[in-house]
């Protein structure tokens, strides 16, 4: 461990991981925590919501519940965070959302995943970030402010071999 810190003569502790603007960041930025939180939010919304969700309330009533509770914790920071996430996470976000969807439509274990949402208009994880990241860069690039235009460049890969958040709006990897 390397020497404490000091600031304003106060000692800092080392910490492994750090909340900041609302998302936990761990050391290896693989958003392993945040990850965790956002399926431990999702599940206690989910909780709560489960006498509502499974009533005879109209399917459009549970569904903006879902938008408003569920889908907004699943996708906070996404922009900044999807890319970082490893395959195993993002098919875990994406299992909180499948799960919430069977409740809402009362589905059993036979029906495909992909018609729930089909029937529900909802559209997945991956696809809500890749749509709302798009239009971030577009709104981004049009504006009226030159120092915002390309903001953030479009390269091959970062120095790190990282992704890079603008390879959002680009197809991201096949499902597995």
């Amino acid at each position: 461990m390397p020497p404490k810190l000091r600031l304003r003569g106060q000692e800092v502790e080392w910490q492994t991981r750090v909340r900041y603007l609302g998302v936990h960041i761990d050391r290896s930025m693989r958003m392993a925590a945040q990850v965790e939180h956002v399926i431990h939010q999702s599940r206690a919304a989910r909780s709560m919501l489960r006498p509502v969700l499974r009533s005879h309330l109209p399917l459009r009533a549970k569904v903006a519940l879902y938008i408003g509770y569920i889908h907004s914790r699943l996708t906070f920071t996404a922009t900044a965070r999807y890319v970082l996430c490893s395959a195993s996470q993002r098919k875990r976000i994406q299992a909180q959302q499948n799960i919430a969807q069977r409740m809402i439509a009362g589905a059993g274990r036979y029906v495909l995943n992909d018609v729930i949402a089909r029937d529900l208009c909802i559209e997945t994880v991956e696809e809500f970030i890749q749509r709302i990241a798009r239009r971030m860069y577009d709104i981004e690039n049009q504006g009226p402010y030159e120092f915002l235009r390309n903001i953030v460049p479009m390269h091959e890969r970062s120095l790190s071999g990282r992704h890079l958040p603008r390879e959002l709006i680009k197809t991201l990897p096949p499902k597995k």
